[in-house]
């Protein structure tokens, strides 16, 4: 398995060192190459996204979805004691159990999950705080005047 030196972003970098690890994360389970449930990940504006999952035969009552530490893991189990008894000729509607992990971004939040037709739909948005939006900063003068004060004062 081939490794990633992150050694040239740390030089120049404060604070990724989490971006680092996600990465290093990705290219290992990406090679298990886990595929069920199938599942989409779409964006639908500029801050809301969603995740679509195909879990067919489970009921919201067999799905849970937690977010922990900037992850989120859904999970889908079968209780195996079955009240029915049914018999298959050809079983390919798979109902096994399983965990799918995704790594959420700073400030993207769960806000809502649904189920119709087969089909669990997360909901996400990206809410980035006030105070880490970007924001002018007047430059003053020598007279204590911001830059735009003084402009107006002069077209007055």
């Amino acid at each position: 398995m081939n490794t990633i030196d992150f050694s040239p972003l740390y030089r120049s970098s404060i604070g990724f060192d989490r971006f680092a690890s996600l990465l290093d994360h990705a290219l290992r389970s990406d090679q298990s190459n886990n595929s069920y449930p199938p599942y989409n990940i779409e964006v639908l504006d500029e801050n809301r996204y969603a995740i679509t999952l195909a879990v067919a035969g489970f009921t919201q009552d067999d799905l849970s979805i937690e977010v922990e530490q900037g992850v989120l893991t859904i999970k889908g189990s079968k209780d195996s004691d079955s009240k029915e008894k049914r018999q298959f000729l050809h079983r390919g509607i798979a109902t096994r159990s399983f965990e799918r992990k995704f790594n959420l971004a700073e400030f993207v939040e769960v806000v809502d999950a649904s189920m119709d037709h087969g089909l669990l739909t997360v909901s996400l948005v990206k809410e980035i705080p006030e105070k880490m939006k970007p924001k002018q900063i007047a430059i003053k003068g020598a007279n204590g005047n911001t830059a735009i004060e003084h402009k107006a004062e002069k077209v007055a």
